[in-house]
């Protein structure tokens, strides 16, 4: 489902998010490392080597595209009704909230219950604080770095330090040499 409305309710996605919520209450009641890894790869149906803390949520996990050496801390929700993509080396902070998901702005279509959603790309390197806030159409480049209790609203270009509410870039980060 991805940049067309939708109503997450309807079947098949009904059958589909019921499949991906009981995955996720298993994660999150499993203590075992290594079990929540296996459950973690059966939810986003791939292989990973994600290190995803307890408690995490998500729509659907098979839209969720995780690169190699990604960490989330505890509370992370992903509502994927369209792509997200965390590249490789994502550190995502506590209580991070990425979300494909949107209400219309008209009035109508809302109250009839549909739903908007755009893909996320989230780059390689990239550090996101804490209480982090990414909305639907979002990019964010390559090495950057988003501070805590930030608002992404819009896109964020590669090497870039952003904070706030809404999230703006107030200085480059140089490239690694």
């Amino acid at each position: 489902m991805q940049d067309k409305p939708y109503r997450p309710g309807e079947s098949p996605g009904s059958v589909e998010r019921r499949a991906a919520k009981l995955l996720c209450a298993a994660f999150n009641r499993e203590d075992d490392v290594a079990k929540r890894a296996e459950i973690l790869e059966q939810l986003l149906r791939k292989p990973n080597n994600a290190h995803f803390e307890a408690p995490f949520f998500c729509d659907y996990g098979y839209n969720i595209t995780v690169g190699d050496h990604c960490f989330a801390n505890h509370n992370l929700v992903i509502l994927d009704c369209a792509p997200v993509t965390l590249g490789s080396h994502v550190l995502i902070g506590p209580n991070t909230v990425i979300s494909a998901a949107s209400h219309p702005v008209d009035p109508v279509a809302r109250a009839a219950g549909v739903f908007e959603a755009l893909p996320i790309t989230i780059g390689n390197h990239v550090w996101i604080g804490a209480n982090v806030t990414i909305l639907h159409g979002v990019t964010i480049g390559d090495n950057c770095t988003i501070g805590a209790g930030s608002v992404v609203s819009k896109s964020i270009p590669a090497n870039s330090l952003a904070v706030g509410n809404p999230c703006r870039v107030v200085r480059e980060i140089p490239p690694a040499s």
